[in-house]
This record gives structure tokens, C-alpha cells and sequence, in this order.
């Protein structure tokens, strides 16, 4: 048996800043999410994962070395992977000297900093739980649990969406109010079926993987159609000639949330 969360009517706007700021800032940042909102947008993507001791906190790698400056803090005999960490080390890395020196000293945030920002802008929120390696359950209920608590008597909840259905399934069991998305890179045999099973109210895919037989099928099933990362104009216009619903972006110079 199969069941489904639904949202009465889609909150979403249909433009959302890839990782708060595409390029332009450095990724998953405060101050990306900052230079988004300068641009228009009012919806951002983001990535959460846990330290070592709990803390939801925004980083794409399960290694804190490419956006990070780990290697130099920390030594070299430290491990690299933010999961491995605990907050009180993470949260003075440098997350900005990586992408330019205007954001250099710009530290990783906590999810609670940057869902207070989106809760005081009034801004939407997809959180893309991702968890290292091994700790897909444990992430999925607690960023869960994080975002109903900080998001509680709000009118529209962030839409949580990962590639790892044990993390949407934990999400799922621990708050099942918060409507999920299925992450997809592939369209593999049973995709439909396993969105519907977990509950889900829309469909994240590789912009490439959405046609007029995809979108049929999830726009039959009550999903919401999205797309990642949709940097060209000609992209964007095929998919929203195909009546898909929202498209994740980089170049958030190029098109305006406003338009």
C-alpha cells in the first residue's frame, strides 16, 4: 500500500537559488544566501548534514576539504570529513577564502542560522538532507525534527528532498507533517512507485530526465515536477513548456525570479 503527503496547493515559487547563490558566493553559506536574495530570488536549495555531535549544518561533500580550509586548521592528521567533526571546530573553519577573497573568513553555518534568516525574509526553503556516509536514518529524523520545531505555526513549511530514501523514510517517521521530494539522477525502474511509498509530494530530478512521459506520469500521480541545475535559457523554456513547476538554478544573474 502506498500513501502520500500532500500540500493543499503549491506554496513553492518556481525559481530556487542552487545552494543559496549558484556561483556567485561561495556555497551553502549565509553570505550566498544573502547575495540570492539581492538577486530576487525567494527560494534557495541548501545541503544539511550532521556534525559529530548532533548539529544540522549546511555542507554539500561528505569532505570538508574542497570548500573549506581544513587541510590548514585543522593538520593533516585530522579527518576531513565534516561528519567527523564536532560543531565547536566546524563552525570557525573559513567557508569563504575557497570561492574569492571578498568572502573570505565566512564561516559554515548551522541550519537553525540560516532557517532563522529564511524565517525572518520570509523566504522557501529546500533543504537537501545529506548525510555522510552510513548516517542516512539519523540525519533524515533529526533535520526533520530540526525544521518542524524551528518552522512550528508557520504557514508554509521548507520542502525536504534527498537522493536517500532511508533518510526520507527517517524524515518521514519522525515528522511526517513536513511534505518531501525524491531526488533522482536516474530514472530507475520503480521511481514512481518508491516517491509514492515515501510519502513524497513532488519529484527532483536531473532536468534532463524530465519528458512529455515523465512529467505525465508524476503530474498523474499528484507530484510536483522540479529540476536541477537548469543554467541556460533553453533548458528553462523546455521545461516549463513542459509544465514542470520549479527549476533550481546556478545562474542566478541570468534569470529573474521576478520576470
Amino acid at each position: 500500500m502506498t500513501t502520500k503527503n500532500t500540500v493543499c496547493a503549491w506554496p513553492y515559487p518556481r525559481w530556487i537559488a542552487h545552494r543559496g547563490a549558484g556561483k556567485l558566493a561561495p556555497e551553502n553559506t549565509l553570505a550566498a544566501f544573502r547575495v540570492g536574495a539581492g538577486y530576487g530570488y525567494r527560494m534557495f536549495e541548501c545541503d544539511v548534514k550532521l556534525s559529530q555531535d548532533g548539529v544540522p549544518f549546511l555542507l554539500h561533500d561528505d569532505s570538508l576539504l574542497r570548500t573549506t580550509n581544513a587541510c590548514e586548521a585543522l593538520g593533516a592528521q585530522a579527518s576531513a570529513v565534516g561528519g567527523e567533526q564536532p560543531w565547536s571546530v566546524l563552525s570557525q573553519l573559513d567557508a569563504g577564502s575557497w570561492h574569492s577573497r571578498p568572502f573570505a573568513g565566512e564561516p559554515l553555518p548551522s541550519f537553525e542560522e540560516i532557517a532563522r534568516f529564511c524565517l525572518h525574509n520570509a523566504y522557501f526553503l529546500n533543504i537537501e538532507i545529506k548525510p555522510t556516509t552510513g548516517l542516512d536514518c539519523q540525519t533524515g529524523a533529526v533535520v526533520a525534527q530540526h525544521a518542524a520545531r524551528l518552522w512550528q505555526g508557520a504557514l508554509t513549511p521548507p520542502l525536504l528532498s534527498s537522493f536517500q530514501s532511508d533518510a526520507l523514510a527517517a524524515a518521514r517517521a519522525a515528522q511526517p507533517e513536513l511534505p518531501r521530494a525524491l531526488l533522482l539522477d536516474t530514472l530507475q525502474s520503480g521511481w514512481l512507485e518508491t516517491a509514492l511509498t515515501l510519502g513524497c509530494v513532488a519529484v527532483v530530478c536531473n532536468q534532463a530526465l524530465w519528458d512529455k512521459s515523465s512529467v505525465t506520469q508524476a503530474q498523474n500521480a499528484d507530484l510536483r515536477c522540479l529540476s536541477y541545475s537548469v543554467n541556460d535559457e533553453l533548458a528553462a523554456k523546455r521545461l516549463i513548456d513542459l509544465g514542470t513547476d520549479a527549476i533550481i538554478t546556478d545562474r542566478i544573474d541570468l534569470f529573474s525570479p521576478a520576470r
